[in-house]
């Protein structure tokens, strides 16, 4: 029989999905014997900050404003407690993250490590929901925040007023383009983009100190209003505690910090299984942008709060959104304030940059292997597209608001935090690390609290993020039933017993039984081979049976494990372990077919008494399924092992 052609691709599915690491010329599937991705030769740990710096240090285009509209006169107050759970909580998080998951999967693969079945699954999608809000909503309010700079520019009020909405979708676009055009190597763009941001920003702070200091009575002012407005210091603190939660947008950028921890170059004797100098290097990363941040939060809350009046910070107000930039065109002049403008905006997009690199580092990692997304979701450009349609509806849900995007984003970032918390909670107990364990736990109970604080004041946050959990779990579970009979095995590996059966039976006809093992005595044997030989009129009895335990059935891809032994004295046996009886023999079939240089492999079964509707009930029959599995991975009937049932 002819070879079956397939028309090849057309150039936009070429294109689209160009880069996928599983199809083959003809669209088909390649598996685990894809070329691998060259290894990447890694940045030293301070140029990398920069990579994580767009998102973390592009907040403070617009964090000080909203410290200034959540705490009032108490900005610079809460912004410490801010600073304080920063270094005190989030950082001891994310460096044991970076320990315990340092090839960039951060504090999600953590928790998955811990977890199995599908509540383990479910518990992944969930989180996986929260760090979808998280990235989406650095893409979208980013490009707000980017455009709310460049219409309240004084020399472009006039030109651009009320096309906020529509620049933003543009900002939006136009980063969707640039990924499907192909994201090259960011780190030198980034680390152009923040020297020249924080040097801009160093010049504001410096400036606004300046004036706070010469002009006495802007502190005496508003230490006078603040303790007619709360009392003492001690109602000044838990105010702060309260109003806190609300500030969450300054701990933005940790999830981010371990992510590009792949980007750390190390030290030349790193091996996979244990990146000391990745390591290192990623704590000095994350400790150094951290103190960075902090200083710069603590100093911009300061300067803002005395110099801008509480009307300007308001929606519509002048400072609303761009507090610094109002403060640069103020006190620096309409020339150095647009080019700290352009500058704000240049690394906003860039903070969106660094969010869809991420979505597209996290979604593809997971949701596949779970078989809970389409087959072309392992693409970079099919991705990019749905995530720029769904920026472009938060984007006109939001208004493209700044303000009112920040309960979302707040959200997204305490989740993962808090799960963060949690896993390196879990992991401290598990080493036996007492104190750590202590530390940890109560770290996470400060996240929580801050979490569920978040969620009550501001619940749209809760909400958009239960929408991306409820899309993500509906796709995934329609896809997993459309992938039902796709081969999923990522590997077949045999042992010297198992590859010795087959080369002993390689030169006859190669003849499978599969068995669900019993009591696997001499009788159970027996008699399976006799009712085969039966069924099927076949002479002789020279069987290899296959038996299939399974594990986890929600895992979706795993690689197999096939041994050999002898029992009772003369029936050969090989053993598997999988998630999915039909796959696991399906992939051993095809691969004794290409082991064996092309000689077609039989498998028998007996067919299973009962009602077909009670065994359909039951995932389907083994036979038939395991059938359909191999014609969805082998459409060429000639070279397609064989099926029997009797």
């Amino acid at each position: 029989m002819a070879t079956t052609e397939h028309p090849p691709p057309s150039r936009l599915r070429s294109w689209m999905l160009e880069g996928l690491s599983d199809m083959g010329k003809g669209g088909g599937h390649v598996g685990p014997h894809a070329e691998p991705e060259p290894p990447h030769r890694g940045q030293p740990w301070y140029r990398v900050m920069c990579l994580t710096g767009v998102d973390y240090f592009s907040t403070l285009g617009y964090q000080p404003g909203i410290a200034a509209l959540a705490a009032g006169l108490l900005s610079p107050v809460a912004t410490i407690v801010l600073v304080l759970v920063t270094l005190a909580g989030a950082l001891p998080v994310y460096r044991r993250v970076a320990e315990e998951s340092p090839h960039g999967e951060g504090s999600v693969a953590m928790l998955e490590r811990l977890l199995s079945f599908w509540q383990g699954k479910l518990f992944v999608l969930t989180l996986l929901g929260f760090a979808a809000t998280d990235f989406l909503i650095t893409i979208t309010l980013s490009a707000a925040d980017a455009s709310t700079h460049l219409v309240e520019n004084p020399h472009l009020t006039g030109t651009l007023h009320n096309q906020q909405m529509l620049i933003t979708l543009v900002l939006v676009a136009l980063l969707g383009a640039v990924f499907l055009k192909g994201f090259l190597e960011a780190v030198g763009v980034a680390v152009a983009l923040v020297g020249v941001y924080l040097a801009l920003n160093v010049v504001v702070v410096v400036v606004g100190l300046w004036h706070v200091l010469t002009a006495g009575h802007v502190v005496a002012d508003w230490s006078s209003a603040l303790t007619a407005e709360h009392g003492n210091v001690f109602a000044m603190v838990g105010v702060a505690l309260l109003v806190f939660p609300k500030l969450a947008l300054g701990l933005s950028g940790f999830e981010t910090g371990v992510a590009v921890m792949p980007h750390v170059k190390g030290d030349p004797g790193d091996t996979e299984e244990r990146p000391t100098g990745r390591i290192r290097d990623t704590k000095k990363l994350l400790t150094t942008a951290a103190l960075i941040m902090s200083v710069f939060l603590i100093a911009t809350s300061f300067i803002t709060t005395l110099l801008i009046p509480a009307k300007d910070f308001e929606s519509g107000g002048p400072a609303n959104g761009r507090a610094l930039a109002y403060l640069a065109h103020e006190y620096l002049g309409g020339a150095f304030g647009t080019v700290y403008d352009v500058s704000t905006i240049a690394i906003l997009w860039f903070a969106g940059a660094s969010a869809m690199a991420g979505l597209l580092n996290l979604m593809p990692r997971y949701l596949p292997r779970y078989g809970m997304a389409p087959h072309w979701a392992r693409a970079v450009r099919p991705m990019v597209i749905v995530f720029t349609l769904i920026g472009f509806l938060v984007t006109w849900i939001f208004d493209a608001d700044v303000d009112a995007q920040g309960g979302a984003y707040a959200t997204g970032v305490l989740v993962l935090i808090s799960s963060a918390a949690i896993a390196v909670t879990i992991a401290a107990r598990k080493a036996g690390q007492r104190g750590w364990t202590i530390g940890f736990a109560v770290i996470s109970a400060v996240f929580l609290y801050v979490t569920v604080a978040n969620v009550i004041e501001r619940p749209d946050g809760v909400k958009i993020g239960a929408c991306f959990i409820a899309g993500i779990i509906l796709v995934s579970l329609l896809s997993r039933l459309a992938r039902a009979f796709e081969l999923r095995v990522t590997s077949v590996h045999l042992d010297d017993m198992a590859e010795r059966f087959i080369r002993d039976i390689a030169s006859r006809k190669i003849r499978f039984i599969a068995n669900e093992p019993d009591q696997r005595d001499q009788a159970e044997y027996r008699e399976k081979v006799e009712q085969i030989r039966a069924d099927n009129d076949i002479p002789g009895e020279d069987f290899v049976f296959v038996e299939v335990t399974v594990l986890d059935p929600s895992e979706f891809e795993a690689s197999l494990t096939v041994r050999g032994e002898v029992l009772h004295g003369r029936y050969r046996v090989l053993t598997l372990e999988s998630s999915s009886i039909p796959n696991a023999l399906a992939a051993l079939l095809l691969h004794v077919r290409d082991l064996t240089t092309g000689c077609i492999p039989h498998m028998y079964f007996e067919w299973t008494e009962g009602s077909p509707f009670h065994n359909f009930l039951r995932l389907g029959e083994v036979a038939p399924v395991t059938r359909e599995v191999l014609r969805e991975a082998e459409p060429d009937r000639a070279r397609r092992p064989r099926v029997h049932t009797g």
